[in-house]
Formats: structure tokens, sequence, C-alpha cells
């Protein structure tokens, strides 16, 4: 090969080389970082948006549909928050994305359906985003996270306090997991705690989890939760221990 030759290929083999460092950049939550930003893009660009070929060209991206529901979808959530912050993002792009993203939640859900027990022995879930809280999309990756796992789950958005304890009292849920952003709401989720807890026959597992940002232990004995977490295996580990206990004795 020719010097000319060989000095031409080598500005080439530098923009290879740098697409491929970029296509292995993995965000600090464990994102690859070219799929986020593809899934980025397809929530704000003024493109028609069809959940079902973007969860195709994600799996292009060789990312498994658990992955897409409880790590990739979040993060495009939050890259959108910070382009809003930043104001690279309106208000209505933000909503729009949300959107978006709730579609492609539910297209990945129906194609990972969960695995219930054919004796009618699943874990029944309620998931509760309280009153004044607006982080829908997480309480919905929760709820299909929990469907994996073979949970019936409910959902209830921003009903009162007495609505959600006749709603326990009713259905008798196993657990009751509470989706919560703002420190200000805590006192909200302890008047509902205190309502379920004189309220109903059989006692669910109570656990508090979302964005919220505290000292977990301060946040249960605040609430009166029975564990505060986010994730959902350790609320059905928690509950089916617990039911366990109960039945031997």
């Amino acid at each position: 090969m020719s010097a000319d030759v060989s000095a031409g290929l080598e500005p080439l083999a530098h923009q290879v080389i740098s697409v491929l460092c970029e296509r292995q950049t993995v965000t600090s939550a464990g994102a690859r970082q070219v799929a986020l930003d593809y899934l980025v893009r397809a929530c704000i660009t003024p493109e028609p948006f069809d959940p079902a070929q973007v969860l195709d060209e994600l799996r292009g991206y060789r990312l498994t549909l658990d992955g897409v529901i409880d790590l990739y979808i979040p993060q495009a959530a939050e890259t959108l928050g910070l382009m809003w912050k930043s104001s690279d993002l309106d208000f209505a792009g933000v909503t729009v994305g949300a959107l978006r993203l709730q579609a492609l939640l539910a297209e990945a859900a129906v194609v990972t359906p969960g695995s219930s027990p054919e004796d009618g022995s699943a874990l029944q879930a309620l998931v509760i985003v309280p009153e004044g809280e607006q982080h829908f999309l997480g309480a919905c990756v929760l709820a299909a996270q929990l469907r994996r796992l073979g949970c019936g789950v409910a959902l209830s958005i921003s009903e009162k306090p007495r609505q959600i304890t006749t709603r326990i009292v009713c259905d008798a849920p196993d657990m009751v997991l509470i989706s919560c952003a703002r420190i200000a709401a805590l006192e909200t989720v302890s008047r509902t705690v205190k309502r379920i807890r004189s309220s109903a026959e059989r006692m669910p597992v109570l656990a508090l989890g979302g964005p919220l940002r505290g000292n977990a232990d301060g946040i249960r004995d605040q609430t009166g939760v029975d564990l505060v977490t986010n994730t959902a295996t350790d609320v059905v580990g928690f509950c089916t221990k617990r039911k366990k206990a109960l039945s031997g004795r």
C-alpha cells in the first residue's frame, strides 16, 4: 500500500474508532448511550411515533425487553426532565415525550406478559400515585415489573385517602406500593397509611418508593410503612416471606 493511500485511510480509521467508542459509552445507570440517545430522539421528533417500530429498533441494539422497561424508559424520562430544566425542551415537548414513553411501555408490556400461577395464588398489588404527584410513568413501570413477577396489579392515580382505603378494604391486596417524589407529599402518605392500618381487616404490606430522596429509615418511621425501596423484587420478597410466616402459625 502506498504512503498516500495509507495517509488517506488514517482519518477514516479515526472516525470508525470514534464511532465505536461512542457506541460503547455507558451511562452511570448502565444504559448504553447510543440506544438511549435514539430513544430520546424518537420521543421528541416531530415525526409520527410508532411504539412497535421503536421497540424493534431498540431490540436491534441488542436490548432485552426487560431492559427497555426497567432501564431505558426511566432513563429517557429523566433525560426529558433534564432537558426541560435546561430549557432545551418546553413543557409541551416533555408532555409529548412522556406520552410516547407511556405508549412504548404499553407495547413492551404486551410483548412480555407476566406468568401468574394457575391456582389463583398470585400476589395482588395496588400501586398508588398520591394526590398532587405527577410521576405517572414511574408507577406504570413499577406495575409492569410487578406483572412480570407474576403479580396481579391495580393502579390508583390521585385518589383521596378515603377512596384508597375503600379499595383496599374491598379488594384486600397483598401489598400496597406508594410512589412519591416530594418530601411535602409525605404528610399525605402518612395519613393514608394511618387510615389503611385502622380500617383494613387483612393488612397488606405497605411499601414506599419513587423519585423521593431522603433517609430511608427516617421516611419509614415518619410514614408508618413497612419498607422503603425502589425495587419491586424487595416488596414481593417481603410480602412472600410474611405470607409464609403467617400461614405457618
